[in-house]
């Protein structure tokens, strides 16, 4: 469970307090990318120059978004066949999934940020993934690489000796 539960609505803390992806930055941990599309250049060297990881979590969230396409959208081929190759492009070896203690921390953790800043509906099932995929950077020495700066900079909040690294989309 989260170490930290202010029992109040969290507050986004100013850039100057967060971790940004910058040109200082390149080296350093390895990563979990929580990639979203219309990331900056910068990420690519970023990714080449540590070690990139991937989570089961992101898996089925990619999914997600094929089941959600509609087969009408002249788009959903060609959105369908790049989430398909970034998911072939996963290294297995470099696939990690959360392990039992991992989830038995994520729902509790999920539940309290839910419960602070009053998410529902989706933002409930985002949060639960969120947690899942920010969790394991403590037992496995990662650092998210995410865009998702608000809810990643409240999980910081709530459980300090986490790790992201944040970056803005294009």
């Amino acid at each position: 469970m989260a170490r930290f539960d202010p029992q109040q609505t969290l507050a986004r803390r100013p850039d100057a307090e967060l971790r940004f992806v910058g040109e200082n930055r390149v080296g350093g941990e390895a990563l979990l990318p929580d990639l979203q599309d219309r990331s900056p250049n910068l990420l690519d060297v970023l990714i080449v120059a540590r070690q990139a990881n991937d989570s089961t979590v992101a898996i089925p969230e990619l999914m997600h978004t094929v089941g959600v396409l509609s087969p009408k959208d002249r788009r959903a081929p060609a959105a369908i066949a790049a989430i398909r190759s970034l998911i072939l492009s996963m290294p297995p070896h470099r696939i990690f999934a959360p392990d039992v203690d991992v989830l038995g921390r994520t729902a509790p953790l999920s539940g309290i940020l839910c419960r602070l800043q009053g998410y529902v509906a989706d933002r409930k099932l985002r949060a639960l993934q969120d947690c899942a995929l920010f969790l394991p950077t403590e037992k496995l020495g990662f650092t998210v690489l995410t865009a998702n700066i608000d809810d990643f900079d409240f999980l910081l909040q709530l459980q300090p000796t986490g790790r992201a690294l944040f970056y803005r989309r294009k």
